[in-house]
């Protein structure tokens, strides 16, 4: 699949990016190597009659990548959580692409949900109304249910979507594989990988049942949550094509003048949509990675409603505890334990100083704590601490990447709803209160009752696999440096003796 065939859409594509007056701006982000500059070039100038206009009032590189359709529209989305890859400024420009397309028929889309639920449209709804919002892999119509008359919002795949889709995944990876052939040096980016991330959280989003799956355990988390609205999955209205949740009303968050008129408080907003964000991601290590304006409401009693759970992010237990503290470090101008939890964590190679790492992120910290609080930014701050740890050998976390861009985006909420927002402050009681859950000597308590409780349940099993080792060193070749199995095999025991004694007590 991945051949010369490929060469007409790489071809039009590098076109459409020559037209925009984007392909320099791409190549210079990226610090591509000559040949490839020279290649892009060639592919580009000559045919540059060949490609797409695009919209003249947008940036060139969301100009060319709208313009050529869904997938490249996607794959702009997938780079701006990849600063590693195109740079912190051609990030920050990605972030604010938009994927809104003129909406498809409603006769094709009623056509996809009668074929995905296995019944007329007109038996499973009474009303189906027009798309009321289209985007670049699905659209929304607003319906009512048969009988009950209660509002859905009913989202369904663009006809052909995923084939279309699977065609531009195979051009990009023809055309990482051009690029590392010609330009050796760019492995340092890793095309390929770059590529197969962005197919696996496209082909997850052109499923819609893992959106469901989304939605549900999201809305499990949050279920004691006050002051929040998860519209939930209707199942049996549910396929791989078609999603049907609850419609939940209210007024966007892009809407700062409506908001005024209806006597929403701006400022506790701000607050909730802050917290509400660190607490799903430091608490529940599941947070919804694409909260900008457009998926974010506000219901008549002031409660934020969320939509939209294609994008999902999640961290596990000791990365977010890891956050947590490198956060509150900060927060507390601690910077030396800050270094000692990257040391701690092996993010930082052991061979590396710490004083010399430590005064590095004070060079990180300061300036953002000289600025007034409506310049405070958690999200600049991760990516300067991206920049630092990478010159101290950190390897890129993905995890962490999302993360950082889901703050940023949040932070820009946060801030069209209060210009003034003061980020620590808001920030600070729900990191406080994670580390104190989860850092402190409650923390240490309930994991040692953990770790008892599992040693309880594998007791009868210990004293079998110190046998086992015993057998298996003993017939091995005697050597001294093999000495050191005694004592483990006397460490299994004397663990499932302990084991036992507490589980009996407990």
């Amino acid at each position: 699949m991945r051949g010369p065939h490929n060469i007409f859409r790489l071809v039009r594509a590098g076109a459409t990016f020559e037209r925009a007056g984007a392909m320099r701006t791409v190549l210079e982000a990226m610090n591509a190597p000559r040949s490839v500059r020279i290649a892009a070039r060639v592919l580009g100038w000559p045919f540059k009659w060949l490609g797409h206009k695009g919209d003249a009032n947008l940036p060139t590189v969301t100009r060319a990548l709208t313009a050529m359709g869904p997938a490249f529209i996607k794959l702009g989305q997938t780079l701006s959580t990849r600063p590693d890859v195109v740079g912190h400024d051609l990030a920050e420009q990605l972030r604010l692409l938009q994927d809104n397309l003129p909406p498809f028929p409603t006769v094709a889309a009623r056509n996809v949900v009668e074929a995905e639920l296995g019944a007329p449209v007109d038996e499973l709804f009474s009303e189906f109304s027009d798309s009321v919002a289209a985007a670049s892999i699905a659209q929304v119509h607003k319906a009512r249910l048969a009988g009950s008359g209660e509002a859905v919002a009913v989202k369904v795949l663009r006809p052909r979507i995923v084939r279309n889709m699977r065609r531009d995944i195979d051009a990009f990876y023809f055309a990482a594989l051009v690029i590392e052939t010609l330009a050796p040096g760019s492995r340092r980016l890793r095309p390929l990988d770059v590529v197969a991330h962005f197919e696996g959280v496209v082909m997850a989003e052109l499923d819609l049942r893992l959106e469901s799956a989304n939605v549900s355990e999201y809305a499990a988390n949050a279920a004691k949550d006050e002051g929040i609205r998860i519209p939930m999955t209707r199942w049996d209205l549910s396929s791989r094509r078609v999603l049907t949740l609850d419609w939940l009303d209210g007024i966007s968050l892009s809407d700062v003048d409506a908001l005024d008129r209806a006597g929403h408080d701006r400022i506790l907003l701000a607050q909730k949509v802050m917290t509400t964000f660190l607490s799903h991601a430091l608490r529940d290590g599941y947070f919804h990675g694409d909260m900008h304006q457009g998926n974010l409401r506000v219901a008549g009693n002031g409660d934020l409603v969320i939509l939209d759970f294609g994008i999902m992010g999640r961290i596990d237990a000791y990365t977010r505890r890891v956050y947590a503290e490198i956060l509150i470090g900060f927060i507390r101008r601690d910077y030396q334990r800050v270094a000692e939890v990257h040391f701690e964590a092996g993010y930082v190679p052991r061979d590396r100083d710490v004083t010399e790492f430590a005064q590095a992120l004070r060079a990180v910290g300061e300036p953002i704590f000289g600025m007034e609080a409506s310049r405070i930014s958690m999200g600049r701050l991760l990516s300067h601490l991206f920049e630092v740890t990478e010159r101290f050998g950190m390897e890129t976390r993905t995890e962490l990447l999302l993360l950082q861009r889901t703050m940023v985006v949040v932070e820009g909420v946060a801030r069209s709803l209060d210009p003034h927002v003061n980020i620590w402050n808001v920030a600070r009681p729900t990191v406080e209160r994670y580390i104190a859950e989860n850092v402190g000597p409650k923390a240490v308590l309930r994991e040692a009752l953990r770790t008892v409780r599992v040693l309880n349940r594998f007791g009868p099993k210990l004293p079998e696999i110190a046998e086992d080792i015993l057998i298996r060193q003993m017939r091995a070749p005697a050597a001294p440096d093999r000495r050191p199995w005694l004592g483990r095999a006397l460490l299994l025991v004397a663990i499932a003796v302990i084991g036992f004694g507490i589980g009996f007590l407990i």
